[in-house]
């Protein structure tokens, strides 16, 4: 938690955990949509809510969209636990299509 913004610091525990999830695991936050609307900022997936960038030698650039959001932060708990339980990455993608699509259009291309 050191390593992120103050804002994630003094966020509620779900938005600290959801984001140390997402920073730890790109290869499943990147396969993982997003439905609150952000496809119009340029994310592309979970992650992005997130994470802006990664440079060169690993330094990430945190984006505060999920501060701020709770479909964000809900997709990425049920990423947390449906991983925990077993599930692989399409299955999760299916639950958070099946689950979240009422909200709007997949951030994903």
């Amino acid at each position: 938690m050191d390593q992120m913004p103050a804002e994630v610091q003094s966020a509620p525990v779900t938005v600290q955990e959801a984001y140390q999830f997402a920073a730890a695991n790109p290869d499943v936050m990147k396969n993982i949509p997003c439905y609150c609307g952000c496809g119009n900022i340029g994310h592309t997936s979970n992650y992005s809510c997130y994470v802006s960038r990664v440079d060169e030698k690993g330094v990430i650039t945190f984006d505060n969209h999920a501060l701020g959001c709770s479909i964000c932060v809900d997709i990425t708990q049920d990423a947390m636990r449906l991983l925990k339980e077993g599930k692989t990455v399409p299955e999760i993608k299916a639950y958070v299509d099946a689950t979240y699509g009422k909200y709007g259009t997949s951030n994903m291309p």
